[in-house]
């Protein structure tokens, strides 16, 4: 099984939809054509001047398929398996590897926009069919009025939540919701995210949304820096090149996204490049964890710093199933990987400092990180624009 083969051709595809659609006249989804796939993004995924913007997209159909999981798509136990985070058989075929993660340490926090009145119930029922401990959920939100519901954004809600949990079933999980404004989600909602985790024994926050990076970004990277908690921020679906934030703060781990290659058995035989956003920030500087990197990035803050798999997901609705891609999936999933690995950094900067110092041990990075080398001719040995230091390899140097 193969969600994309030809990867580089899926972010042309996406960089083009997002110019000609900046402006979307109507409330339907943008559809394209893919390697003999149809994609099809949502209005939250299209960029807008002065709101971002989600970085989802619907594989092969954006039609509900209430009879379960959509063809195509990886489990929590196949990415595990192909992630070394559980014992799987070997080549970790989807329909065999169902062992999953157990992890999980302090709490989880999800950044997003508009209340979500089923994540509870979609949440258990996902966790049900693919044997995961059911959650501790919690929804809050910033101030006394309760965000009213987006429906583009209760995919991307349902994503974060359920493949979070999966990576870090132990984890307290939140779910932190903002109304829309200019920035969006609102920076106070960042805030609340992470004291709730800072409250809970440390962790993570993930966010899958961004916008065009502008140089007032520098002046709201110190959202991004409670203490105990580590942030991580989705690198775009655009392609390399196409900058976004907060996916380029230094104050983030700003996650890519690959590509797994099946053969004909089902087996894994490959990840390669999936499309995912990277960058030179023009804005922000080089910070000390990119010290090693500086022959490549220069004087600003490259990214993505890692990557996770890409395409396709399955994700549970009210009710029903849908196959979903990009990096909205990639970071909590890195998100909740971190989690499980129980390290306990204070800071994001920390936790990259850690990760990009195994890049100077070629042993120990070969060990704990897939170095992604394929897909683009932009995907070199070591740190990239394509995966940053690459995909994870078991739970070691998270």
């Amino acid at each position: 099984m193969k969600c994309f083969s030809q990867v580089l051709a899926l972010s042309v595809a996406l960089a083009l939809i997002f110019s000609l659609s900046a402006s979307p006249a109507s409330a339907q989804n943008v559809e394209s054509v893919y390697n003999g796939h149809r994609i099809f993004i949502p209005q939250s995924s299209i960029p807008q001047p002065g709101r971002h913007h989600t970085n989802y997209f619907y594989v092969d159909s954006d039609k509900p398929s209430p009879s379960g999981p959509p063809s195509g798509v990886e489990t929590p136990g196949s990415l595990a398996c192909v992630y070394e985070l559980v014992a799987g058989p070997a080549g970790c075929p989807v329909a065999t590897s169902t062992a999953v993660p157990t992890g999980g340490i302090g709490a989880i926090a999800i950044v997003d926009a508009g209340y979500y009145p089923s994540a509870a119930k979609d949440l258990a029922a996902f966790s049900d069919y693919y044997g995961i401990p059911r959650a501790n959920l919690t929804i809050k939100w910033p101030g006394t009025t309760r965000p009213p519901v987006y429906d583009d954004w209760l995919t991307e809600e349902a994503l974060d939540i359920e493949w979070s949990h999966a990576m870090a079933p132990q984890a307290k999980l939140f779910l932190v919701v903002s109304t829309l404004e200019n920035t969006d989600p609102t920076w106070q909602a960042v805030q609340l995210a992470a004291k709730l985790v800072a409250a809970n024994g440390g962790g993570v926050v993930s966010m899958s949304w961004g916008d065009p990076e502008v140089a007032q970004e520098t002046s709201w990277d110190k959202f991004f820096t409670e203490p105990g908690v580590v942030y991580f921020a989705a690198s775009g679906d655009s392609g390399i090149g196409v900058s976004i934030y907060p996916g380029s703060s230094p104050n983030v781990v700003s996650v890519g996204g690959t590509s797994f290659n099946r053969n004909s058995s089902g087996d894994f035989v490959s990840e390669v490049y999936g499309g995912g956003g990277g960058d030179i920030s023009p804005y922000e500087p080089i910070p000390s964890y990119q010290s090693g990197i500086s022959a490549i990035v220069g004087t600003h803050r490259g990214y993505p710093d890692v990557a996770s798999d890409f395409c396709c997901a399955p994700v549970y609705l009210e009710g029903d199933w849908y196959s979903v891609g990009g990096t909205s999936w990639a970071s909590p999933t890195f998100a909740g990987i971190v989690n499980a690995a129980g390290n306990r950094q204070q800071s994001s900067a920390d936790e990259l400092t850690w990760m990009y110092g195994e890049l100077a041990n070629q042993t120990e990075y070969a060990a704990d990180f897939y170095d992604i080398t394929q897909g683009s001719s932009k995907c070199k040995v070591g740190w990239d624009e394509c995966a940053g230091i690459g995909s994870p390899r078991t739970y070691v140097g998270k």
